[in-house]
């Protein structure tokens, strides 16, 4: 009886055993076919990345309402960075469609900013110019136009100029350029002769009291200038300007309605220009991705795209995170651009050689 007992016993656990077991078979079997495959993992990341593509590669046609199509264009390059911080996310997945779809972006960033990466410059050039926004509360404005006077340039402009700092600027850079002007903020400092200098009113698309202010009013708040420039291979046409400030405001958004109107009359001016050697030098507080810039950027090409070496962001000085200080010019070859050491002011100042 106790030798069928044990037996009748063993049977049965042979057969819980062997049913246990198939029973764990199924349930492994069930959540394999159930757990997604590479190509269904991370489709939250698959579809950022065609997002952050699709932003890439149409920003041009996103709203500026409240000037959201200009913000995004201004810290355009810096959305690449997006790219990487998905790809991590994407391995960590194991999602093969995430990182397809991140082949989107990628291939538009380098499409558009591949090119500033590497160095363009090139030896030579007949002549070089640099611009740099002083700052209106510099505490050294002595020292800043020293470091100005040491980089070389042939062709220096300063914007942000101050009633009280201009007689400064005037002292310090005497010895090197025997020749300058001053309208307004502006000025232009030179060692080639100066001639037809005078104001552009970069105001007078900005409403009706523009109009309507006395000459006197308007020469000192001027905030930009033309001249020409006399060198060995003929007169070149010398723009300087500052163009208004932008504000970001949770309410109003990217405030840029003086600078858009600004850039449209100072495009208004280099298109009245008759002179075909142009060069271009201030603080536009944009970038020339953004789109409020096509009057300008139609007829002018920056220098720095074509011969600079990476980004060249200029402010803010101690973090430059983007590029609101340009170089732009017609008619002449730029061979190489840079941007200089931060001397005082808050922005870092640039700088480009150019050749006929």
């Amino acid at each position: 009886m106790t030798q069928v007992d044990t037996a009748e016993t063993g049977q049965g656990d042979a057969g819980s055993t062997g049913a246990g077991a198939w029973r764990a078979r199924v349930r492994r079997a069930i959540r394999a076919a159930c757990r997604p495959g590479p190509w269904q993992r991370g489709p939250v990341l698959a579809a950022l990345a065609l997002l952050l593509g699709l932003i890439l590669l149409g920003h041009a046609r996103i709203t500026n309402r409240g000037s959201l199509g200009s913000l995004v264009e201004t810290f355009l390059p810096w959305f690449g960075l997006f790219i990487p911080v998905l790809l991590v996310a994407a391995l960590w997945r194991r999602s093969a469609s995430a990182v397809s779809a991140l082949l989107l972006p990628a291939v538009v960033w380098l499409n558009l900013f591949g090119g500033l990466l590497g160095d363009k410059s090139r030896p030579g050039g007949d002549l070089t110019v640099a611009e740099q926004n002083v700052h209106a509360d510099n505490p050294d404005p002595a020292g800043t136009a020293r470091a100005l006077a040491a980089s070389g340039a042939d062709v220096l402009a300063l914007v942000e100029l101050t009633p009280q700092a201009t007689g400064t600027y005037e002292k310090e850079l005497a010895n090197a350029y025997p020749y300058h002007t001053v309208q307004g903020t502006v000025g232009l400092w030179s060692k080639l002769p100066l001639s037809d200098t005078q104001p552009v009113d970069i105001q007078m698309d900005a409403g009706p009291l523009a109009a309507t202010k006395p000459a006197d009013v308007k020469l000192a708040y001027n905030r930009g200038l033309r001249a020409t420039v006399a060198t060995d291979q003929g007169p070149l046409a010398v723009y300087v300007a500052h163009l208004g400030s932008v504000r970001v405001n949770p309410r109003a958004g990217f405030g840029t309605v003086h600078r858009d109107r600004n850039a449209q009359a100072l495009g208004q001016a280099v298109a009245a220009e008759r002179n075909e050697r142009v060069v271009l030098l201030g603080d536009l507080n944009g970038t020339t991705d953004d789109r409020m810039f096509a009057s300008l950027t139609s007829q002018l090409r920056s220098a720095h795209a074509e011969a600079g070496n990476g980004f060249g962001f200029t402010w803010p000085a101690a973090f430059p995170v983007v590029r609101i200080d340009q170089i732009l010019v017609r008619g002449v070859k730029p061979e190489s651009s840079w941007v200089l050491p931060a001397s005082g002011g808050d922005h870092r100042p640039v700088a480009a050689r150019i050749s006929w």
